[in-house]
This record gives C-alpha cells, sequence and structure tokens, in this order.
C-alpha cells in the first residue's frame, strides 16, 4: 500500500483527478477500451468535477459503480443518478455507463443478466474506492450475509449483498474483481478515517473489508 498525505481536500481532489486522467490515458494507449470503476457517495464528487474537464478519448471508456443500492434511479439514494449528474457530464458525457441495476424487485432476480454485461468489462483498468467507518467498501460489508462469498478467491463478479448497516439491499463488485484491477486509488477524508484505516491494515478482510483492496493500492488522504 502506498500512501499520499495532500495539504486539503481540494488538492486532493485536484491531484487525484489528474493521476487518475493519467492512468486512463495511459490505458487507452494499450486498449481499444477500458473499464473505470468508481464510487457512489459525495467524497469522489470534486475528483469527478474535475475529470469532466479533461479532454481524452471519453468514447472508449467504460464507467461501472463498485456498488449500488437496489433503488430506482429516481431515488436520491441512487449512486447512478448522482454518477450521471456528477461524473457524465462535460467531456465524460461520451463515456458508456455499465448498468449495476434493473427493474426489479431484488438483486437477485437481475444479477445474472448484470454479469454477464459486465464480464467482458474485466479486469478493472482504473478503480476509485473508498470505504467507511465500520472498514467497509464498495457494499462488501462487515457481518453482511454473503461476506464470505464476496471475499472468497473463486467469487463471481457481482454478488447481492445485505447488512444491517445497509439500509436496502445492494449489488456489489466482489472483491476478487476489486483486487484485480491494474491500478487502484483508495479516497478517504478525515482524521477518523485516517486511525481506522490503520487499524484495518491489522484485521483480516472479514472483520475489515477494506483490507481485501489494499495490496497494491494508492491510498489518498486529506483531513
Amino acid at each position: 500500500m502506498n500512501f499520499v498525505e495532500y495539504p486539503d481536500r481540494e488538492m486532493l481532489a485536484m491531484s487525484v483527478a489528474d493521476k487518475i486522467a493519467s492512468d486512463l490515458g495511459a490505458a487507452l494507449r494499450h486498449d481499444d477500451r477500458v473499464t473505470f470503476c468508481v464510487p457512489g457517495g459525495t467524497t469522489p464528487g470534486p475528483i469527478f468535477d474535475a475529470l469532466t474537464a479533461v479532454k481524452m478519448d471519453w468514447d472508449r471508456v467504460d464507467v461501472v459503480l463498485n456498488d449500488e443500492r437496489w433503488v430506482p434511479e429516481s431515488s436520491p439514494r441512487s449512486n447512478t443518478a448522482l454518477l450521471r449528474n456528477r461524473l457524465l457530464t462535460g467531456h465524460a458525457a461520451a463515456a458508456t455507463m455499465l448498468p449495476l441495476y434493473a427493474e426489479t424487485d431484488r438483486p437477485e432476480d437481475a444479477l445474472d443478466g448484470l454479469s454477464e454485461a459486465l464480464a467482458p468489462h474485466m479486469p478493472i483498468n482504473v478503480l476509485v474506492l473508498g470505504m467507511g467507518t465500520d472498514m467497509h467498501t464498495a457494499s462488501i460489508f462487515p457481518g453482511a450475509d454473503r461476506l464470505a462469498e464476496a471475499l472468497a478467491p473463486d467469487a463471481p463478479i457481482l454478488l447481492p449483498m445485505r447488512a444491517d448497516a445497509a439500509d436496502e439491499p445492494r449489488i456489489t463488485i466482489t472483491a476478487r474483481y476489486l483486487r484485480g484491477a491494474l491500478a487502484t486509488h483508495v479516497i478517504i477524508t478525515g482524521t477518523r478515517k485516517r486511525e481506522v484505516l490503520e487499524r484495518a491494515r491489522s484485521l483480516s478482510p472479514e472483520e475489515a473489508p477494506i483490507a481485501a483492496v489494499l495490496g497494491d493500492a494508492t491510498v489518498h488522504w486529506a483531513e
């Protein structure tokens, strides 16, 4: 794990956006299409804002979320809606979004179709992850109902996930495929999350799922 500290969150956002753009550009020089996997939530928003101004071959970039809440895009809790509004604008509007949600009652009902559509886009070229104060990443939560499956070395690409800390069912890319990303950036802010990250490094992935993806990751932190 490589740890990079920034003087403030604005500098973090600008620097990480530059690094991601560089990683995507390098991948585009080698592959016809590249996969860019990103989190929802508010923390990466300023990074997304900066990326929308970057000129590159966005029409060759496929964007997919790390995970999604099983809610329609009309819901304020939809990561898909957030991504369309925050990242897939400006120059980045030319990118293609790969869905992690379908209009079914349960994620299990759409799992096969979503997995089949995502498979040709693996491995992930550039991965951005967040981390909760409970040490979850994507929707791989400590104590989740399918945690062991999500961490297994032979895990499928996607799994439905339910956890006490999640207000609704989720669907998540599993640790196997997150760990297989060619470039990984973990974004955390605040003293509390830095302390949590340090603790996670000494725990098992079962206790701290973020630990499953830290090996070759660069962690970016600002107060």
